[in-house]
């Protein structure tokens, strides 16, 4: 059991921040409460208190989007394992297996309060492969992983057109980046129509194809597609195709975002009806988006009209709001300091740790158990000094599922 008392808790619940306690039963939270804790609590033997001394406890970081483990630092085109530029159609693909589970960055994440990352294949290819959501610690992939297949990963804008223009194959242009995510969607549901006549009449599917099956739950709701568009034009081909095939999904990126904000806050209040995202033409669900990197150069044209106001503006229009790090773009221990950058140029404090905790973790499908302080959640907590949002804050304690994974500082 783990009792932290005198704590400034940000508990990212909607209730605002209070001093109080918290008490864990690895690896759930078992009580949250404000003051002192009732001596009921602390007579145990089996108890470890610890006194967090007025510092901030906030729910463990969750970088929404990401490439740690895919693009290992020091490794050159060793390491480098996220873009499979073979085939602009890769949606087979697992994140899991090319993760590097001793990249260095893992443990320079955690010591960061990033305490789970949403890690993923690059945007060489219009459709990548799943995204996995990890924790920053753990000795073998499977030990770190929290859920396998996060998400489809999609890409439109100049990426694949640049990886596959240059060898003269298509993608090319724009139109033919949506017309290659369309004829996969659509060869999906002919696959899954087929497997589900089969089915009726008692017969096996004697053909399989891993790529419609690793789509075959975007069509169907279950599973959340992230994006990659930056411009505004690739951000409203994402919004028409998904509304065609009824994809629940993520703007991620969304650099241009801010000029067409009450477009997509349309799209995302449409998406709150009934029966959206649940593979019916015409109902789209879009769930937030998820933006940055908020500390890099405009390396292509597709960034021209970048600014770090994008977050603020996106969020004061009613769109929930992440914030990305796109490690190695940003180092992924920096999360902090992109969404203080998005605070400095307008997004509220509120909005930017939830863009770090529980904004994140919906987004990611993980917010029944992450993403906020509450009792039946896992305990994966952080405890700064100070104000995470001010870069002179330090991490003093990491809890992953109620135990320490850090050193006390």
């Amino acid at each position: 059991m783990l009792l932290i008392k005198n704590a400034n808790i940000h508990p990212m619940t909607g209730r605002p921040a209070f001093h109080g306690y918290l008490l864990a039963d690895p690896p759930y939270i078992r009580k949250v409460g404000s003051g002192e804790p009732p001596p009921h609590l602390t007579d145990r033997d089996d108890l470890r208190i610890i006194d967090a001394k007025g510092d901030w406890l906030i729910p463990g970081l969750i970088d929404a989007h990401c490439h740690v483990g895919l693009f290992n630092d020091g490794l050159t085109t060793e390491g480098h394992d996220g873009n499979e530029a073979s085939d602009p159609v890769t949606p087979q693909l697992l994140a899991t297996d090319g993760i590097y589970q001793d990249d260095v960055c893992f443990s320079e994440a955690l010591a960061g309060g990033v305490t789970a990352v949403m890690t993923g294949p690059g945007s060489a290819n219009v459709l990548a492969g799943s995204f996995a959501l990890l924790r920053t610690a753990g000795r073998t992939v499977e030990a770190m992983t929290v859920i396998k297949l996060a998400a489809m990963k999609a890409a439109l804008g100049e990426n694949p057109k640049h990886v596959y223009g240059r060898k003269d194959k298509t993608p090319i242009t724009r139109m033919a980046t949506a017309a290659i995510l369309r004829d996969a969607l659509a060869q999906t549901q002919t696959y899954i129509d087929e497997k589900n006549f089969l089915a009726k009449e008692g017969k096996p599917m004697t053909r399989r194809d891993g790529r419609w099956e690793a789509l075959a739950p975007v069509l169907t709701g279950e599973r959340i597609v992230k994006i990659h568009a930056h411009r505004t034009d690739d951000i409203l081909t994402a919004v028409r195709i998904a509304n065609e095939y009824g994809l629940h999904y993520t703007i991620d990126h969304c650099t241009e975002g801010y000029l067409i904000a009450d477009l997509l806050a349309h799209e995302y209040q449409a998406g709150l009806q009934p029966g959206h995202g649940l593979g019916k033409p015409g109902l789209g669900r879009l769930a937030g988006v998820i933006t940055g990197p908020l500390l890099s150069d405009r390396s292509k044209p597709e960034l021209r009209q970048s600014t770090i106001r994008n977050p603020g503006l996106l969020a004061a229009a009613g769109i929930p709001v992440a914030i990305m790090t796109d490690h190695p773009v940003v180092p992924v221990q920096y999360l902090t300091v992109s969404a203080a950058l998005a605070v400095k140029a307008g997004m509220t404090e509120q909005q930017a740790l939830e863009g770090m905790t529980i904004t994140s973790a919906r987004l990611c499908g993980a917010d029944k158990t992450l993403g906020s302080i509450e009792a039946g959640k896992l305990a994966d907590l952080v405890l700064f000094s100070g104000n995470p949002l001010d870069f002179r804050s330090t991490v003093r304690m990491v809890f992953l599922q109620g135990k320490p994974a850090l050193p006390e500082v």
